[in-house]
């Protein structure tokens, strides 16, 4: 038996974010990326809305209880169904940690609901992931936003501080990640550069930017002390994804690598590429950032010139 009775670390990542922003697409595009690198990888769906999987999981929180059965037998609608759901996992821990006994030696990715009070303030996942972490299981948090966001400075900052609020509630090592990078084109202009998004560089340009608009501007004083509290934390930075691109998600790959420890495990030798790519700090991200914003500056340089030749 492993020395002191405790089971070898397992490690993995527990995939979070509002409805809409790519979990589930992007538990099956890091699987097959993970697959193709050679890890033993394994899927588990803790979403109980999840009644049509688009993979087989290797577990599911469906045997155990789902969301349609819930709704039906307690009189619930779907919010408070969903919060019954997870107290009852939350409940019933045993049962998981019985089903997670044969996937110990296997790279977990745990597709989470969306619901977002889940992550800010509710306890039912927050106590989940606290066993998983006395199970010896070494996870780290990916919190996916919807990178169209970007484009309104008033969603951005709600952005920040329920990026915020997460990683304060969910009390895992933690990665923000803006998904669908390769459609924010399609969004619109950025006011600012991609890394001052990334890096959440001074955000009182983005107060200034918000006084243009006629709303906005009776809400100057709030925005600014919302500002305030997240630069005072200085802890909400985003990492940029294109699931189609695999230096992207080789990026992604190695912030997530370095915040759960797997970097320096015993799975993976330790490589002098390994290494670096763990002490990386400020460089990583920048570059991380470099070519998305490039290809973002060359397509709207391409759309100026196409209205000039237009007129």
């Amino acid at each position: 038996p492993p020395r002191g009775g405790m089971a070898e670390p397992a490690f993995g990542q527990v995939v979070i974010g509002p409805p809409g922003s790519g979990k589930t697409s992007y538990c099956r595009a890091m699987h097959e990326f993970l697959r193709r690198l050679g890890r033993s990888v394994a899927v588990v769906n803790l979403d109980p809305a999840n009644e049509a999987l688009p993979w087989p999981c290797a577990l599911d929180v469906g045997e155990l209880v789902t969301l349609p059965d819930v709704m039906e037998s307690l009189a619930l609608g779907p919010n408070g169904g969903l919060l019954y759901c997870m107290e009852y996992l939350a409940a019933n821990g045993d049962w998981l940690r019985r089903r997670l006994r044969g996937l110990r030696r296997h790279y977990l990715l745990f597709d989470c609901p969306g619901q977002v009070e889940l992550y800010t303030h509710h306890g039912a996942l927050k106590e989940l992931f606290a066993q998983l972490a006395k199970w010896n299981f070494r996870l780290a948090a990916v919190h996916l936003v919807d990178s169209h966001y970007c484009t309104d400075p008033g969603k951005f900052i709600s952005v920040l501080c329920t990026s915020l609020s997460t990683m304060l509630h969910v009390e895992l090592p933690h990665v923000n990640v803006l998904s669908k990078m390769d459609l924010i084109e399609q969004y619109g202009k950025l006011a600012f550069n991609l890394d001052y998004y990334t890096e959440v560089l001074d955000l009182s340009y983005l107060v200034d930017h918000l006084a243009s608009d006629p709303f906005f501007r009776n809400f100057r004083r709030l925005n600014e002390k919302l500002v305030e509290v997240i630069e005072d934390y200085s802890l909400v930075s985003f990492v940029p994804l294109n699931i189609q691109d695999k230096q992207s998600m080789r990026r992604v790959l190695q912030a997530v690598d370095k915040a759960n420890g797997y970097c320096f495990g015993e799975q993976e030798h330790r490589s002098l590429e390994a290494l670096m790519s763990a002490a990386v700090g400020a460089d990583f991200h920048f570059s991380s950032t470099l070519a998305v914003q490039e290809k973002y500056v060359q397509s709207q340089d391409k759309a100026v010139e196409e209205e000039v030749m237009d007129l």
